[in-house]
């Protein structure tokens, strides 16, 4: 468990920061920018379980979509901390915490499970609808910017295959969510090419 009793420790003052087993890197190292990133969809997610929450209804939808991103919020946290600690250096005696087939698995079932509710796709859609759909778009924009800080970190450095395959899922996740959110995809924003010429 981590105990947090101060907050500033002045130690990234000269823009460095620690990666999970101490090692001192520059805050715009790849490896941060990766994990920085995917705390910035992990934030977004946030915002979207408080527009949730704001449009709480007896539809099972909404209970089911806050339990799903509770999981991914903490999936996020287990995703940074993997992503901190490169391949083989956890610190001594310890384990490095990795995200694991199953975390990936869980999000395929969640795909399938709520895509088999909808109606097919005939048109590309635009972020919005409802605001909580709204929020999980944005959400999903970040998680496709995570994975590519993760793909160039992934080009020079040895990280865990199974933390690329869950961003991309997760991505793949957050759009069915916001489809489902946007009363099963009948209140999806339909793009019309050319219709703002």
């Amino acid at each position: 468990m981590v105990t947090l009793t101060r907050i500033y420790t002045r130690g990234g003052d000269a823009g460095q920061t620690s990666l999970g087993r101490g090692e001192r890197v520059f805050k715009h190292d790849p490896r941060v920018e990766a994990y920085g990133t995917t705390d910035e969809a992990n934030s977004v997610i946030g915002l979207a379980r408080n527009a949730i929450a704001r449009a709480a209804s007896d539809d099972s939808r909404v209970a089911e979509a806050d339990a799903m991103l509770g999981r991914i919020q903490n999936d996020l946290f287990d995703l940074g901390a993997d992503l901190c600690t490169p391949e083989g250096q956890a610190k001594r005696g310890e384990g490095a915490l990795r995200i694991v087939p199953s975390q990936v698995e869980r999000l395929e079932r969640e795909i399938d499970a709520m895509n088999a509710e909808l109606t097919p796709l005939k048109s590309f859609i635009l972020p919005g609808g409802s605001e909580a759909s709204a929020w999980l778009h944005l959400a999903r924009t970040v998680a496709r910017r995570a994975e590519r800080r993760m793909t160039r970190l992934a080009a020079e450095e040895t990280i865990n295959p199974e933390a690329i395959k869950y961003i991309n899922r997760l991505s793949d996740h957050l759009f069915v969510l916001a489809r489902r959110l946007n009363d099963n995809g009948a209140s999806d924003v339909l793009w019309v090419p050319g219709g703002a010429r």
